[in-house]
């Protein structure tokens, strides 16, 4: 029998967070933070969507304090980084760090949306709170991080369509699931390969966002 609920195994779940926690890490260790710094990015950009969506949105203990590996696995990536800073920031080169963080979140961004989109049917929320939530547990993370570390979160500027693409895949699961008489599980990989085929025609194409004001126009106005 088809299960009612969409599932991801552990070891996927867990893989994707030492990803983003090790890429997270990175961005710590880049901007030249100490060791209490670089763990306080890789969680953020790990565990940040998750953070934000139970304890601000469904108001419930953070999985990250419930389960038993992911602080301990959030300390290890950081300590790992940590001893071989120099050989890895020598080898991961910026490019090559966001070639592979591209990846994952070319997977795990949808994937996360999802399973927080299930979560969020569970607290009697509306339509459109249910997609805010799923996009939020995809995105959260990464504006977290970009706050800490003092950048213009990547949400805000212009850049290679991610957000709008992860709203789209969220409508299609909800319509799938509530009209289309489809399984949570096919539903959801349904939207998990529609983000992952756009993601890539994205990345192979260029297709990007652009700023509601051209950059002449600002600097006149700033004038």
């Amino acid at each position: 029998m088809t299960p009612a609920v969409f599932q991801i195994p552990p070891i996927f779940d867990y893989v994707a967070t030492f990803m983003w926690a090790s890429s997270g890490a990175l961005v710590g260790i880049r901007k030249h933070f100490d060791v209490i710094g670089v763990f306080v990015v890789a969680l953020l950009s790990s565990l940040g969507g998750g953070l934000v969506r139970d304890a601000l949105f469904l108001q419930r203990t953070p999985v990250l304090l419930t389960d038993p590996v992911y602080l301990p696995l959030i300390g290890l990536t950081t300590l790992l980084l940590t001893l071989f800073t120099v050989p890895l920031t020598r080898l991961l080169k910026g490019e090559t760090v966001r070639k592979i963080v591209d990846l994952i979140d070319a997977i795990g961004i949808p994937i996360f949306a999802v399973l927080g989109m299930q979560l969020a049917e569970g607290q009697n929320l509306t339509v459109f709170g249910v997609v805010f939530v799923g996009v939020v547990n995809g995105t959260a993370g990464g504006l977290l991080r970009d706050v800490v570390v003092g950048d213009v979160p990547a949400i805000l500027r212009p850049g290679q369509f991610v957000t709008l693409f992860l709203l789209l895949v969220c409508v299609v699961f909800i319509v799938l699931k509530r009209h289309a008489a489809v399984s949570a599980p096919q539903a959801a990989w349904a939207a998990i390969g529609t983000f992952f085929v756009l993601r890539a025609l994205a990345v192979r194409f260029n297709w990007k966002t652009r700023s509601l004001l051209p950059e002449s126009d600002a600097g006149t106005h700033d004038a």
